[in-house]
């Protein structure tokens, strides 16, 4: 019954600290969303990469107008 209640208490209180982080540092969490969308895309792109044909170098830069 002792450990229920240890972890109830806690559940409590490390919800109230990851609220009050929250809403201490609004400004951090529209760029943590950000980062973590940003990351999810570039897995997804590499994952896709992995998976299609090599492509030569000057194609890629054909592509971008790049010059060397």
């Amino acid at each position: 019954m002792e450990t229920a209640i240890n972890e109830i208490k806690l559940k409590k209180l490390l919800k109230e600290a990851v609220e009050e982080v929250l809403l201490e540092n609004k400004e951090l969490f529209p760029d943590l969303i950000f980062d973590a969308v940003e990351d999810i895309a570039l897995i997804k792109a590499i994952k896709e990469g992995e998976n299609s044909q090599a492509v030569d170098r000057e194609e890629i830069f054909k592509i971008l107008n790049v010059q060397k």
